[in-house]
């Protein structure tokens, strides 16, 4: 007799899903790191509010492609409120504001802010996704924050106030992002999420790409379009895969935490792509947090 349908088939042990989910986080949070510098290159040659569009319906028409060819089940009428503003906080604010943001403040001093998205993270795990990590991991997750904010606004880098409130209000909407479409893939899957999130906004951001196009393409130089394809299918659709799986396996809160070592990556291709200055003291400060996130990996749960 074959007994093979009686055999149940054996979920991975809850400590391996979450090393895949630090793993998964890890590789999205390595291509997250590219987003800024790559973002600084391309407003060089593009405007920004095209930018933001144009990178959008790039990253729409690829996930309209993805679903189309994968043909996975479709979101719910109750799935479409978080799906919205999933793709309001990662697909319309972050990437607007960001690089509204990166006409006032070099690459540098805004990846310093992203080291704030850990806790925007967390908090909005907490809020939407039901998580309630341990007293501990908050004490890690705040001393992380807290570096940053410190290096940030103590004279690291030039300061300018316009740049710096877009940037913050850059990392509430993009924590907010990041937690319900975490909370929505463990229904969904990941990429499903994001793709579904594209394609949600494509109809707005294909008409205003076009509408707000270069008047001329000539003088664009090839930089600017590599950095464009970057932030298009990496920082808006690759990048997800990998970040939303593995908040989902490793928790939002816990696996959120690896954006602290965001900067430390940031400011090397920062010095490498865009040619800026990187002084100890913000090696110092990526260092401090690694600290932090070690101790967050820890007391998550």
């Amino acid at each position: 007799m074959d007994t093979r349908a009686s055999i149940p088939s054996k979920a991975p042990p809850a400590a391996s899903r979450a090393a895949l989910g630090w793993v998964n986080g890890l590789i999205g949070m390595a291509i997250f790191s590219g987003s800024l510098p790559a973002t600084k290159i391309a407003v060089l040659a593009f405007d920004p509010v095209f930018l933001t569009f144009a990178r959008a319906a790039i990253a729409g028409i690829a996930g309209v492609l993805l679903l189309a060819a994968l043909r996975p089940d479709r979101p719910g009428r109750a799935d479409l409120t978080p799906l919205t503003i999933t793709a309001l906080g990662v697909v319309v604010g972050f990437p607007l504001l960001t690089a509204l943001a990166l006409q006032h403040v070099t690459s540098a001093r805004a990846m310093v802010f992203i080291g704030l998205l850990p806790i925007a993270t967390a908090v909005f795990g907490a809020l939407r996704g039901g998580e309630r990590p341990r007293p501990a991991f908050w004490a890690c997750s705040i001393a992380g924050a807290t570096v940053v904010a410190v290096w940030a606004f103590a004279g690291g880098g030039e300061a300018s106030l316009v740049g710096d409130a877009l940037m913050l209000a850059a990392v509430v909407v993009c924590g907010l992002g990041y937690a319900e479409g975490a909370a929505l893939s463990r229904r969904l899957g990941g990429w499903q999420v994001i793709s579904w999130a594209l394609l949600l906004s494509l109809p707005i951001m294909l008409p205003a790409a076009l509408a707000t196009r270069p008047d001329t393409w000539q003088g664009i130089g090839w930089q600017a379009l590599v950095a464009l394809g970057y932030v298009s299918l990496f920082s808006m659709l690759i990048g997800f895969v990998f970040w939303y799986r593995g908040l989902v396996q490793g928790g939002i809160a816990a696996v959120g935490q690896l954006q602290l070592l965001q900067p430390f990556l940031g400011f090397a291709l920062a010095a490498l792509l865009v040619g800026e200055t990187v002084g100890w003291t913000l090696l110092a400060a990526a260092g401090a947090v690694v600290v932090c996130v070690a101790g967050a990996k820890r007391f998550a749960s």
